[in-house]
């Protein structure tokens, strides 16, 4: 045997071939779902003087009830065997909070529903057991796991390759100049934001909510950034002469933070009184603005930093001074794994649990009935609308296909479909350079192995020996470049 398919044989021995799925639910399970109950804590329906706080989940090893009411603990096989969902139950602990005063007393955890559970993740029984113990049990000593069972069908959530978030990406689009875009997004919430500039050197700024782009020194003036420190710090006299230019043109010049404001909200809500569009520009600026940065009116000052380097990051892309960013680079992708889809998943249907909470409990106090938290949680609400997406592949954010029955053909097709990485791009339309093969691909995707006609090039395979990195904290890596003094917030008045 040559020594290539040593090294192979060794990897493969030393490493599950689905590895970063199972180590993405395990984030998941660990971080995410702690995260998302976390936004989400406070349920306030509309009943005076009363709120439930959501404290903590926690999640049990896969049981099922039996006919005669007992629970008895089940392995992947005999779900299989029997078409039952290989999943978890969820309990959530509650604190009633009556006129702002949490009631300890009061509080309890309740059953709130079942979560699929990855075959080979931390919470499967086959997790870190041997080859003599999995054949004891009856399972595939072979198999690596990595898909759930859902109804006793296996299915597989298949990698989704998107434009990396949170990332300036500057680019030269016909009829509009340079645009350089982030796709700015938190736990709950992804925003497009852009700042485009012209032929003639002015900026726009388009976001959400917005129809049309607003005037880039207006938003810089409501955020509260002065004039005289616009072009502080800009060292390259072409982007310095773009910023004069836009200054010298805005209105906004001679506004104050509080009329730029204002000016924000007559432009954002026409014909409406004075408090309300101060509210509107207020909750523009904080919200749908770069929401990944903060969403409080202390993080103005940084977005207003941010907002500068999108538009000097323009104007270095028009003077060729700087390249345009390449979409098709692998650099500025991210595949989103089952872990990730789960965190989407699993966020919207909390919501729509929390939603039918509050339905539940202004019904009790409109009919006069005592109120209790247990008996208004439906744990039926979570459970559906997480099966439901599992069990057809229509993701919360309009992707269709995403769970897929794992494809049994043979044992090599299985380990693909593992594997599998897709485009959310359409079939119909040409897309000539998102299919082709680009020089960053090598060493990460297989550069033949895709699928003839509408599908060519957009569905993807792991290269053999590829791993995906599950991600990671993001705060606690700009802390320590803070404390290092390799990365520092300027204060300005």
């Amino acid at each position: 045997m040559s020594k290539e398919h040593n090294v192979l044989e060794s990897y493969l021995k030393s490493t599950s071939i689905v590895q970063q799925q199972i180590e993405s639910y395990n984030r998941f399970i660990r971080l995410g779902m702690p995260k998302i109950l976390e936004s989400n804590k406070l349920i306030e329906p509309e009943v005076s003087d009363f709120a439930i706080k959501l404290t903590n989940i926690r999640l049990e090893p896969p049981v099922i009830i039996e006919s005669d009411s007992s629970t008895k603990r089940v392995m992947p096989n005999e779900a299989l065997a029997r078409n039952l969902t290989y999943s978890a139950p969820m309990y959530i602990t509650y604190v009633p909070v009556v006129s702002g005063i949490e009631k300890l007393d009061a509080a309890g955890e309740a059953f709130v529903g079942e979560l699929p559970v990855m075959v080979k993740s931390d919470l499967c029984y086959t997790h870190n057991m041997t080859r003599e113990q999995l054949i004891s049990e009856g399972e595939d000593p072979d198999d690596p796991g990595g898909y759930f069972i859902i109804k006793g069908t296996e299915r597989v959530l298949v990698g989704i390759e998107d434009l990396a978030s949170n990332r300036i990406m500057t680019t030269k689009e016909k009829g509009k100049g340079v645009v350089s875009k982030v796709f700015s997004t938190t736990v709950s919430f992804r925003a497009r934001f852009s700042v485009t500039r012209d032929q003639y050197g002015i900026y726009t700024v388009l976001f959400p909510t917005v129809s049309r782009g607003m005037d880039l020194i207006l938003i810089l003036r409501a955020l509260g950034m002065q004039i005289k420190d616009i072009t502080e710090g800009i060292s390259n006299k072409d982007v310095r002469n773009d910023l004069l230019l836009n200054i010298d043109v805005s209105p906004a010049k001679d506004f104050g933070p509080t009329e730029a404001l204002m000016e924000l909200g007559r432009l954002a809500a026409p014909n409406q009184t004075k408090e309300y569009q101060k509210k509107r520009a207020e909750i523009q600026l904080d919200t749908y603005i770069l929401p990944h940065i903060g969403s409080t009116p202390q993080d103005r000052d940084a977005k207003a930093q941010y907002l500068l380097r999108m538009a000097e990051k323009a104007s270095l892309v028009a003077f060729g001074h700087a390249k345009a960013d390449d979409k098709d680079h692998y650099a500025n992708k991210r595949v989103k794994l089952a872990g990730d889809l789960m965190e989407e998943l699993f966020n919207n249907a909390i919501k729509f649990f929390i939603k039918d909470i509050k339905y539940h409990i202004e019904r009790t106090t409109a009919r006069g009935r005592r109120l209790t938290v247990r008996t208004n949680i439906n744990p039926d609400t979570l459970t559906e609308k997480i099966l439901y997406s599992m069990g057809t592949g229509s993701w919360p954010a309009g992707q269709t296909g995403v769970s897929q029955v794992l494809d049994r053909m043979n044992f090599i097709g299985s380990l693909a479909h593992l594997r599998r990485i897709k485009s959310p791009l359409s079939k119909k339309h040409p897309h000539f350079k998102a299919r082709d093969v680009h020089g960053s691909h090598i060493g990460k995707l297989c550069p033949s192995e895709t699928p003839e006609g509408s599908d060519v090039g957009l569905t993807k395979y792991l290269a053999i020996t590829a791993k995906i990195t599950v991600g990671a904290d993001a705060k606690q890596v700009e802390e320590k470049l803070k404390e290092l003094k390799l990365f520092e917030k300027e204060k300005r008045d």
